[in-house]
């Protein structure tokens, strides 16, 4: 437990040394400014950004600045810290982070005519970074219970190894043999890595403190990457059987000649099943985050209503936001169980049989206890 604990910190540590911190100016309030709007308010936060703020107040931030790495066709390459973008000018190089348009929270430039153009854009946005650091994070984790239960691997582990221990063999013995089958051990590291990747992410995305609180699974491009994994698992490894069914199912061939009908329908099915995990996933974490954000607006959209609404729904809104922070503790272990359950089950599907080949098995088992 102290372990892991240890090297956690020195991982932020380092994570902090690279990364300077940056205490960046804002403009003095104005108080004739509008209305909290609570729609951007929720935008800004699910958005991926080129710094990773830790604190704010009045006037200024403090953030941890990212690395920059740009390509312009009039200028090459370029690379700096996010931090140089906060000037004066708002700008670097010719580059800055639009607020408007179809680039919106995005660095931009502008070509010969004026107009807003986007380089070639390979930075390390709040997102990679929580990405780089959740992984190195899990590594560090797994390695260590893989460790300790190699030392002694029949002496009953207590504190975070036991409970490490129980989650992988839950997910092992409840959901990947049963779901797999025979060749369950093939694919049990993979489908184990996919749900603490998930679930640790998930996790993090609740810490409200550097370094969480970035929004990974609720990243169309993450949950994309994820799908697109499990596609190629099923389909890389799927069996003679397995392809067959998709473009000559067992139905009655008018369904299938002159007019592919079913063929095409099973290989919609191809695509559509790891599209599903995809939209699920990123759905649901998205939809938590947008809840809480909410609920935490309402402080400040009732600030102008008066003292006793203000109170009375700040004390509301806090309930609330604590219930639906323990909804969502809850939510971050069932969608990292139900994105491996139902990758393990289309894993399962194609690795089936032919049905004289289960029938050889069930015969040659039948033989087998009766002697």
């Amino acid at each position: 437990m102290k372990y892991p604990f240890h090297i956690w910190m020195w991982v932020c540590g380092l994570f902090l040394m690279a990364l300077p911190l940056s205490a960046s100016p804002e403009s003095s309030p104005d108080p004739q400014a509008e209305e909290l709007n609570v729609k951007e308010m929720i935008l800004e936060h699910l958005a991926d950004t080129y710094e990773w703020k830790i604190t704010g107040w009045d006037n200024g931030h403090i953030t941890v600045p990212l690395p920059v790495i740009l390509h312009s066709k009039t200028s090459g390459w370029h690379l700096f810290l996010s931090s140089k973008l906060h000037n004066d000018e708002n700008s670097f190089n010719g580059f800055y982070v639009t607020h408007e348009g179809k680039y919106k929270g995005k660095i931009v430039e502008r070509d010969a005519s004026g107009a807003e153009i986007r380089p070639f854009d390979l930075s390390l946005t709040k997102n990679a970074a929580s990405l780089i650091f959740s992984s190195i994070l899990l590594i560090i984790l797994v390695m260590s219970v893989a460790r300790s239960l190699r030392r002694n691997p029949m002496e009953g582990k207590k504190g975070f190894i036991g409970l490490m221990e129980m989650f992988i063999m839950s997910i092992h013995d409840d959901v990947i043999r049963p779901a797999v089958g025979k060749d369950h051990a093939r694919y049990a590291p993979f489908l184990l890595t996919v749900f603490f990747f998930i679930f640790l992410n998930n996790l993090l995305g609740l810490v409200p403190v550097f370094p969480g609180g970035a929004n990974v699974t609720g990243n169309i491009a993450v949950t994309m990457v994820l799908a697109i994994s499990t596609l190629l698992v099923v389909n890389l490894t799927g069996t003679k059987e397995y392809y067959k069914e998709i473009f000559w199912p067992d139905v009655p061939k008018w369904l299938k000649v002159p007019v592919p009908l079913m063929p095409v329908i099973e290989l919609v099915g191809v695509f559509t099943k790891p599209f599903a995990l995809m939209i699920r996933l990123f759905a649901n974490i998205t939809g938590g985050h947008s809840t809480v954000m909410g609920l935490t607006a309402i402080v400040f959209v009732t600030a102008s209503m008066g003292a006793t609404i203000n109170a009375s729904m700040t004390a509301l809104s806090v309930i609330f936001t604590v219930f639906i922070m323990l909804v969502e503790l809850l939510v971050a272990f069932i969608q990292a169980y139900v994105f491996t359950m139902l990758s393990a089950v289309f894993i399962g599907m194609a690795r089936v049989e032919s049905h004289q080949k289960e029938k050889e098995l069930v015969e040659t088992k039948y033989k087998t206890i009766n002697k």
